[in-house]
């Protein structure tokens, strides 16, 4: 299938306000196939320019296409890869290198400019992108600098009230261990992914790859969860960031063992441990004491990385312990969240303390 990409970003401010949009056209440039659009905070036009591109390789690599051409009124985006100029900047490498890695998935890509005038589409959804989570200029100009910092007014999504740019965190649990195929305590011990859990890391790569725009990778220091973020790094062409916060939790005596063998040992402390956060493990640590060093591991990467998308590789409970605390809920959700392993899920985390939680146990990309 032959699909026409059409992108663009803009900044009011340059770097200012910033948002980016895409379109996918059939072959005749008539039939609109798919659409993209994203405020992504405070950055310049050449990063929007850029994840744009991005976004809209990634909707034609979605659609199945096998021949795409690209039309962008970025002289700089199309020259560079098109491999006429060098790509110099630090911000645009990872980027650029990301948007290569897309453009080799298909058959035949060309890049042509193309005036602004005829890149209205994509220019359009640049701007409802800035208009909607930017600010209330409606410009039709995607270089205009606006008359508020976007922090003030950037609206939090559905029914929150939150304001500010976020930080979203793509949640990936790591692949299958050999703990995992017998749902064994697998808290500090260091067990190597399976050859079914390599290949559900390089799903997840691929997945990830395709949907674009992830700013920094974070995971947990357990070599599972490494082995993972590296898949997913190798193809993004991003570093993996190790913070120890992130690493699962230590059950003690019970590492390795069954659910039933840890009942068996010690019956009235794993029924206590069921149903109070409190409670730890024999030689272990309590879920309260992995929710307190998550939620400040959570800060960290927000502080550190944020407002952008941060991808985060580790382990069930630490997942499950941000999306309890994005949802606000009480500790009950540890034990009757189900979360399968390579799984993908997405909270937001707004500098105004707001969350939301947007994607839960993903796993279409392991079908």
């Amino acid at each position: 299938m032959a699909v026409i990409v059409e992108a663009d970003g803009g900044s009011r401010g340059n770097p200012g306000v910033a948002g980016y949009g895409a379109v996918v056209f059939d072959h005749t440039g008539e039939l609109v196939l798919a659409e993209r659009k994203e405020y992504i905070g405070t950055a310049t036009n050449n990063v929007a320019e850029y994840r744009g591109l991005i976004a809209g390789l990634g909707a034609a690599a979605e659609l199945g296409a096998e021949r795409v051409t690209v039309r962008m009124d970025s002289k700089l985006v199309v020259e560079q890869m098109s491999g006429r100029w060098k790509v110099k900047h630090p911000d645009m490498i990872p980027l650029a290198r990301q948007a290569q890695e897309l453009a080799g998935r298909f058959t035949d890509i060309e890049f042509s400019w193309i005036p602004r005038a005829q890149n209205s589409h994509a220019d359009r959804l640049a701007n409802e992108a800035m208009d909607a989570l930017g600010d209330t200029d409606t410009s039709t100009s995607t270089t205009q600098p606006s008359a508020a910092p976007a922090a003030a007014v950037t609206a939090g999504p559905g029914w929150t009230a939150t304001v500010g740019a976020p930080t979203k965190l793509i949640l990936l649990r790591h692949g299958q261990t050999a703990l995992s195929v017998d749902r064994r305590y697998s808290g500090r011990g260091n067990p190597e992914l399976t050859e079914l859990g390599r290949d559900q890391a390089r799903r997840a790569a691929d997945r990830l790859a395709t949907l674009g725009g992830i700013d920094a990778i974070v995971a947990s220091p357990l070599g599972r969860a490494q082995e993972t973020a590296d898949a997913v790094a190798g193809r993004l062409g991003l570093p993996v960031h190790t913070h120890e916060g992130l690493t699962e939790t230590d059950f003690g005596e019970w590492e390795g063992l069954t659910f039933r063998e840890a009942i068996e040992r010690d019956a009235d402390l794993h029924k206590r441990w069921m149903g109070d956060i409190s409670v730890a493990p024999p030689g272990g640590e309590s879920f309260a004491d992995v929710t307190t060093r998550v939620r400040a591991a959570t800060g960290d990467v927000v502080s550190q990385y944020g407002p952008g998308t941060v991808l985060v590789v580790t382990h069930v409970t630490p997942i499950k312990t941000i999306l309890r605390l994005a949802l606000d809920a009480g500790p009950s959700l540890l034990f009757r969240l189900h979360l399968d392993l390579a799984s993908l899920s997405i909270a937001e985390i707004y500098p105004d303390g707001g969350a939301s939680v947007t994607l839960v146990n993903d796993t279409n990309h392991l079908l």
